[in-house]
């Protein structure tokens, strides 16, 4: 299938690198910390959502700025050795040519603009793409937004600063949250099964992950071709 658009949103855990053994160790250790049962724990969505949500869904308001700086400092510290590319990450990205990289302009193409857009905050976002040696130009995170995925908040405000139609963005995710954000935002969907069944996943195109898909600069943005 191809897919034509001027802009490629990515989601980080789970569709670029996968840290969910480290998720589960640090936020595992700091349900115990809190006491949090694991009932309580275990009917919390973790994978897709803002951090800040997930603690104010587990812990009374005036508890939330302590915990969640608690959780986000595990995690961090939890990144050496924590994080790990996704299959086809490196390739796809190596080559999606920068707006100021001039190699697709003479090949008759545009330069590509694309962003990571994730849940985690500013701090740990840029500490697991480091990790793993990606440093986008552009990353939304949550401390960029007031309402995280399910709604379309992320992808919009992506968009908006690629300086693109949000209609010709395609957002790659893995997580059902992420994928509803991006129909919300009116964009392509391209769903990844690394950590979710297919049949769990909305979206324009399923692909078990990205080294099903490559990407060619046109003259009008970028041609997306995946394998399903």
């Amino acid at each position: 299938m191809k897919i034509h658009a001027e802009a490629l949103l990515f989601d980080n855990d789970g569709t670029l690198v996968s840290s969910m053994a480290s998720v589960t160790r640090c936020w595992t250790s700091w349900a115990q910390e809190y006491g949090i049962t694991a009932e309580d724990f275990g009917r919390v969505e973790l994978h897709g959502r803002p951090a800040v949500e997930i603690v104010a869904d587990l812990l009374p308001a005036d508890v939330v700025p302590e915990a969640l700086a608690r959780v986000e400092q595990l995690e961090v510290e939890d990144v050496a050795g924590g994080v790990v590319l996704l299959p086809g990450t490196a390739a796809l990205l190596a080559s999606l040519p920068s707006p100021e990289f001039s190699a697709s302009l003479e090949q008759g193409g545009a330069p590509i603009r694309w962003a990571v857009v994730t849940s985690a905050t500013r701090r740990l976002g840029e500490a697991r793409l480091t990790e793993v040696g990606i440093r986008p130009k552009n990353l939304i995170s949550a401390d960029d937004i007031t309402r995280g995925k399910p709604d379309p908040e992320p992808f919009l405000l992506a968009a908006a600063r690629l300086g693109v139609d949000p209609a010709r963005c395609v957002v790659f995710e893995d997580a059902p949250a992420g994928l509803a954000a991006g129909r919300a935002a009116g964009m392509t969907t391209v769903a990844l099964t690394t950590t979710h069944r297919a049949e769990e996943l909305v979206a324009d195109v399923v692909v078990k992950d990205l080294s099903a898909v490559s990407a060619q600069a046109t003259a009008g943005g970028v041609e997306i071709t995946t394998a399903e």
